[in-house]
């Protein structure tokens, strides 16, 4: 992010966005839809996020473009952040680690988002193997949906908000790193007031902005002292503009460009 911009834009082939590129709605046009936006993105922007949920909703089939995605992502330079959503328990999160933060799977990713609503301890196989891989995680904790807020602002037996206790948590795994750890939490750019702790000593997922009404403005008020530690994600807002590939990176430009002007540069000491 420091070398090309701090902007991570999501790959999101949704029925109305293949539409609106002129693409129909099967393998063929997801095929379409993602090439054209790694070709386009991946060897200028900082992070590709493409939704796991998209991909798979054309079975196997889905399922190997969203390999080629990120693989040919990964080549282009661009780090690949998973957006999966994942949580179990067990043999089962050890499988969804397996899946996505080893080294070899075909679905291995720079990162990869997690829901720690099982209980924090149980996303240990996955915070395992992202460290022995040098890979990351991005955990839930304050969400852009409206649903979001009954139970992450839901208060705990000691007092603190359920979504404080996932940031301490997150603190607690990237605690001595420098200069961040690699657990990062999701928090919502549309939230207005985080109503929490952010300083986790790891990087802060930030969707929301663009189609869903947030703007690289808002980050300061929300984020504070951590506003240089965002990722901040654009999804409709960039893709959109496509399928022309110039425009979709005039798009990213553009955002990475009132990101960079809203937080300041990215460096320690701005943090």
């Amino acid at each position: 992010m420091d070398t090309r911009g701090p902007l991570c834009v999501g790959i999101d082939p949704h029925a109305s966005l293949l539409a609106s590129w002129g693409l129909p709605d099967d393998v063929g046009g997801l095929e379409r839809f993602a090439r054209t936006t790694v070709e386009a993105l991946a060897d200028r922007v900082a992070v590709l996020k493409p939704q796991s949920a998209f991909f798979e909703r054309f079975g196997s089939r889905g399922v190997a473009v969203l390999e080629r995605t990120v693989a040919d992502a990964r080549a282009a330079g661009a780090l690949v952040l998973m957006d999966a959503k994942r949580g179990d328990i067990g043999s089962t999160m050890a499988a969804y680690a397996s899946a996505y933060l080893e080294k070899g799977s075909p679905l291995f990713s720079d990162a990869v988002t997690l829901s720690p609503y099982l209980g924090f301890g149980s996303l240990r196989p996955a915070l395992d193997a992202a460290a022995a891989s040098g890979a990351g995680v991005f955990v839930l904790a304050l969400t852009s949906n409206p649903e979001g807020a009954s139970v992450q602002r839901a208060t705990a037996a000691d007092g603190r908000s359920l979504a404080q206790v996932v940031l301490d948590h997150i603190a607690a795994e990237n605690a001595g790193a420098v200069p961040l750890g690699s657990v990062g939490a999701v928090v919502g750019a549309t939230l207005g007031d985080a109503g929490a702790d952010l300083n986790v000593n790891g990087p802060l997922l930030a969707p929301g902005i663009g189609a869903q009404g947030a703007t690289p403005a808002d980050l300061p008020a929300l984020f504070g002292a951590a506003a240089g530690d965002v990722v901040p994600s654009v999804s409709r807002g960039i893709l959109r503009s496509g399928p022309a590939a110039a425009a979709l990176r005039d798009a990213a430009d553009r955002f990475r460009d009132e990101v960079r002007a809203a937080v300041g540069p990215r460096n320690e000491e701005f943090r």
